[in-house]
Formats: structure tokens, C-alpha cells, sequence
């Protein structure tokens, strides 16, 4: 009997040779041995030496990318739109309509009502070189062998560690009249204390003191981790010869951590330029405690003039990088050689 390759097949299936198909099929022996082509899909692919020197070299160029990724898309997009914003009349809801040029910088230059919050500023650059002078104090008294010196680091850090707003709620309690400040100064004699931010006067003051305590645990992390990597044999040599404590100062430490000093200055110019935790939670600007940048807040948000309060957040930006840069000129970064 012959196998049609035209006609049904013998099973009674439509289609071509699939009789033959059975027929050809071997029904005993092993599996057939997969040809050359299916043996090299099978077997896994080997990066060479080339490639693997190629993919090192590109792995840490693919960790940056993504950390400048993130960067230009949460920093310097928004600051360039802010920059665009700042020639515009926009109110933050509508479309942009007008381009007003650099008519909201001249705003920010000629009306008092801008500008003058910038004295607001000059009690907390104060503060800031009291937080800076106590900060190298105690840096330097517990770099020195003291009993509970670990535990004196870490209740001077400690207020860093605190979120700005409790720090804002806590001093507000603090300052109230009849609170914690009135009582303990009723203990002491004063029957009338001031009102401490109800008083423009004083109010300011206040607030830099809160500051002050807040921000002083990190200058001191910067300075003692400054002075710790001073090497000890100059101590041993300045004791040899002598010293006391104020000379391995000035003629050791001082000298040492020139640039952490340097660096704790632009931190604190900045920081005085910027402030807005504190006077916001506790005054929230008022009797004459708003800064510059509660200013630019309430320019945006209250009155809906987000052109003008870009171009004040501009000129601020502006400010700030000029002030470093004089820094920068007039206290250089030197090659320190205390041996």
C-alpha cells in the first residue's frame, strides 16, 4: 500500500503528509542531537575582556547620570522657569499673558516695602558669628580630654536634630507671655518682662537667639571633626615646648581648620539672607520680623504676583553667589603646613 501525498490522510486529518510525517518520525532510539545552531541559542553568551572593561567604564558614568538626572530636573528646570517667570506679570494661575521685561526688578530695587526686609537679615548675621564663636569654643574644649565629653557633644548636636517647625512651636511656648522664659525670670526678681515677640523691638532679637540655639550643633560637628584630624604628636611638641592651651590654639587649631571656618562663614552669610522656619512659624512676619524670603512668599502666594516674587528670589540667588565670591577672593583657600 503506497502513501498518497495528495489525497486524505489515513487517519482521516486534512492536510499535507501528515502520514509521512508519522512514518518518518523514528519510534526507537535516542532523541536526535540538536544541530550546531541550536546548541549556540542554547548556550549562554560570554561577555569578552573588551566588553567587561567597556561596561566598567560606563558603570560609574550611569550612577552619575541618574543623580544628574534627578538634579536637572528638581533644580535647574524650576530655577530656569523662575528665571522666566521674572520677566513675566504671571499670578500663578492663568496662562502667562505679558512680558514685562525687567520691570519687576526695578519693583524689587525701588520699593522700600522689598528691599528693606534685608535689615531684618543683619540680626541673624550676627547670630550667626555668636553661633560660629560658641560653637569653636566648646569644639575645642571637648577635642581635649574631658569627663562626659560624649555626652556634652551630644546635647550641643542635639537641637540640630530637632525639625525646625517643633523648634519654632517650642520657642513660641517659651516667649508667650506668663510662659517658661517669664516664670523663671519671676524666679530670679523680674516682675514685668518684655514682651518678647510682641515688642518690635525686641522681637528680633528673639528669634536670632532661637536660631542660635538651633544651629550651633552643626558649626560644632564641622569644627570638632576639624580639630579631631589635626595630628596629636603637634600637641605633644607644643606641650614639650611649653605652650598653654591658648597658644596650641591660636598657633595650632585656629590654623588648622582655616577653611572649615572659611566654609562655616558662607554657610552663615547664606543662612542670614534665607531665613524663614522660625520668624514664619513663630511671627509669621509680623511686628517687623518678616525676612526676604517670607517677604517673597507672601508676594507669591498672598498677593499673586509670582512674576515679582520670582525676580525677588532671583536677585536673592544673585546676592548670595556675590557675597561668596568676595568671600572666596578675600579669604582664599591656603595650603595649610602646620609642620
Amino acid at each position: 500500500m503506497s502513501v498518497s501525498t495528495t489525497g486524505p490522510d489515513p487517519v482521516g486529518v486534512q492536510g499535507p503528509l501528515h502520514g509521512a510525517a508519522v512514518l518518518a518520525r523514528p519510534t526507537d532510539g535516542p532523541d536526535p542531537q540538536p544541530t550546531r545552531a541550536v546548541r549556540a541559542l542554547r548556550r549562554p553568551r560570554r561577555v569578552g575582556p573588551a566588553g567587561r572593561a567597556r561596561l566598567a567604564k560606563l558603570t560609574p558614568y550611569l550612577f552619575v547620570a541618574a543623580a544628574v538626572g534627578l538634579l536637572l530636573l528638581l533644580t535647574y528646570l524650576p530655577a530656569a522657569n523662575m528665571i522666566w517667570y521674572s520677566f513675566t506679570d504671571w499670578n500663578g494661575l492663568g496662562p502667562i499673558e505679558n512680558v514685562v521685561g525687567f520691570d519687576n526688578y526695578v519693583e524689587v530695587f525701588t520699593n522700600p516695602r522689598i528691599f528693606s526686609v534685608f535689615g531684618v537679615s543683619l540680626y541673624y548675621f550676627v547670630g550667626a558669628f555668636a553661633q560660629m564663636a560658641i560653637a569653636l569654643y566648646f569644639a575645642t574644649l571637648l577635642s581635649f580630654r574631658t569627663r562626659f565629653s560624649n555626652f556634652f557633644r551630644g546635647v550641643i548636636f542635639f537641637p540640630y536634630l530637632i525639625n525646625g517647625v517643633a523648634i519654632g512651636f517650642v520657642f513660641l511656648y517659651l516667649f508667650q507671655p506668663g510662659g517658661t522664659l517669664d516664670t523663671v525670670l519671676g524666679w530670679f526678681g523680674v516682675a514685668e518682662p518684655p514682651q518678647w515677640l510682641g515688642d518690635a523691638s525686641i522681637a528680633n532679637y528673639s528669634l536670632a537667639g532661637t536660631s542660635v540655639w538651633r544651629y550651633t550643633g552643626l558649626n560644632f560637628v564641622l569644627f570638632l571633626g576639624a580639630i579631631q584630624s589635626i595630628p596629636g604628636e603637634l600637641y605633644e611638641a607644643a606641650e614639650l615646648d611649653g605652650a598653654n592651651r591658648w597658644k596650641q590654639f591660636t598657633n595650632i587649631i585656629f590654623p588648622g581648620i582655616r577653611r572649615i571656618i572659611g566654609l562655616s562663614f558662607i554657610l552663615a552669610v547664606a543662612g542670614a539672607l534665607s531665613v524663614f522656619e522660625i520668624p514664619f512659624i513663630m511671627t509669621g512676619g509680623a511686628n517687623g520680623t518678616a525676612t526676604f524670603v517670607i517677604q517673597t512668599l507672601q508676594t507669591a502666594f498672598s498677593y499673586r504676583q509670582v512674576g515679582l516674587a520670582s525676580a525677588m528670589a532671583v536677585v536673592l540667588l544673585v546676592i548670595v553667589l556675590v557675597v561668596t565670591w568676595i568671600q572666596r577672593k578675600l579669604f582664599p583657600d591656603e595650603k595649610v603646613d602646620l609642620t
